[in-house]
């Protein structure tokens, strides 16, 4: 099985490389690794004290960043190696200010991990919720260098828990401890016969809350939203747009939205203005006086999603009938309501806040409307579902500090 598992890796390789001569991401991804263990070599002095971090993309980053910054301000003496494995994470961040040294993951071969490690040689090593690299961690292991995981998540549809799968669980082994989000994990985990799990929760709960107290005031926001709040769609698709653009058009006017695309491309914004059958603005040429007469804005532009939704009084978030949903806490810290799509099934806090009445799950256009009519008929339930969602955050955040008094004053 690990034959096939390396096979599999090397035809991802390849995969990359026929796609990269058309996609910019892929280009990215393997120009990131080009000589990879020479500038590895030419950058880390050995004999340093490494603390290894690895995150998939920028949101498994986000969820370490309170961890991170948490060691770098009480243990200074330690050097940070950030990597990560998709170049949205690594492009945005490869300058972040709290790590010594950013790169990419080099590709999961025994060779590699070898070389890796041999290179970095790291005091411990962190992996952020989703990372189960079976040779860096069966070599990490192997070296007796001690590996965690947190804001983990697992589940019975994953692959270590089928009875083709089980040789996987190797690289759950290689863990000195797991740090889980939730119940379920923690009791999947003990049935397979892992006894160093703990639950802490979500780090990400922290960080949202790190962002929401220093995001900043927008002023066009002040003068398009002028004392009301905004319906502010967050991180959509065009299937979330498809939905949602249907109900601004035929909204009640005065009635204001800010719609903000996952990605902003030409192709992106000119599909959203092309559906919409009211005035907009654009933020970045929007003017004080443009803004006074348009109900819609678009937010073309990337950054400051989260100081939108300050100014909002309900958040759809996108992703949900494509990959999964994006952020729901973002909105949720500032005491939005949230809606999204039926996939959602990967995310803790979706469960948590459908449970408590702070969101809703929508599966069509007809569903979308009668959520936010109700909503926005219903003061008090709006009311009620805003103070749970800013209240569910508030009470669930500390996984981090947990995290770092496990490790450092066991």
């Amino acid at each position: 099985m690990r034959w096939l598992y390396n096979l599999g890796i090397f035809g991802y390789y390849l995969l990359v490389r026929v796609v990269s001569v058309r996609n910019e991401k892929a280009r990215k991804w393997l120009e990131g690794r080009k000589d990879i263990f020479k500038r590895l070599r030419e950058t880390i002095k050995p004999g340093e004290p490494i603390l290894w971090f690895h995150a998939s993309s920028l949101g498994e980053f986000e969820q370490g960043r309170p961890v991170i910054e948490s060691i770098r301000s009480h243990w200074p003496e330690y050097k940070i190696l950030l990597t990560f494995f998709s170049p949205s994470g690594y492009e945005l961040r490869k300058n972040y200010p709290y790590a010594d040294y950013v790169f990419y993951l080099p590709l999961d071969t025994r060779k590699n991990a070898i070389e890796f490690i041999d290179i970095v040689r790291p005091a411990k090593v962190f992996f952020i919720k989703y990372e189960f690299w079976y040779n860096f961690l069966t070599q990490l292991k192997e070296e007796g260098i001690p590996t965690y995981i947190f804001s983990a998540l697992f589940r019975p549809s994953q692959i270590f828990f089928k009875p083709w799968g089980k040789w996987y669980l190797k690289a759950i082994a290689s863990y000195e401890h797991i740090f889980v989000q939730n119940r379920e994990s923690f009791d999947i985990l003990h049935q397979y016969g892992f006894k160093n799990v703990s639950i802490s929760g979500d780090t990400r709960l922290d960080r949202v809350g790190q962002i929401a107290d220093a995001a900043p005031r927008l002023e066009k926001l002040e003068f398009f939203c002028d004392g009301q709040k905004a319906i502010i769609a967050g991180s959509t698709w065009k299937e979330d747009e498809d939905l949602f653009i249907p109900y601004v058009n035929k909204s009640p006017a005065g009635l204001k939205f800010v719609i903000a695309p996952h990605e902003v491309t030409p192709q992106t914004l000119e599909r959203i203005c092309n559906a919409l059958e009211k005035p907009y603005a654009l933020y970045s040429t929007a003017s004080q006086e443009s803004l006074s007469k348009v109900d819609i804005l678009i937010a073309d532009g990337y950054g400051y999603l989260n100081s939108i939704y300050r100014y909002g009084m309900l958040a759809y978030v996108g992703g949900g009938f494509n990959s999964g949903i994006h952020s729901i806490l973002e909105p949720a810290v500032f005491g939005l309501p949230v809606l999204f799509g039926p996939d959602y099934h990967k995310f803790q806090e979706a469960f948590d806040m459908l449970s408590l009445g702070a969101a809703c799950c929508i599966n069509d256009s007809v569903e979308l409307e009668a959520e936010l009519e109700n909503f926005r008929l219903n003061p008090d339930k709006l009311l009620t579902a805003s103070n749970i969602a800013r209240s569910y955050v508030n009470r669930n955040r500390g996984a981090s500090q947990e995290i770092v008094q496990y490790l450092f004053h066991p």
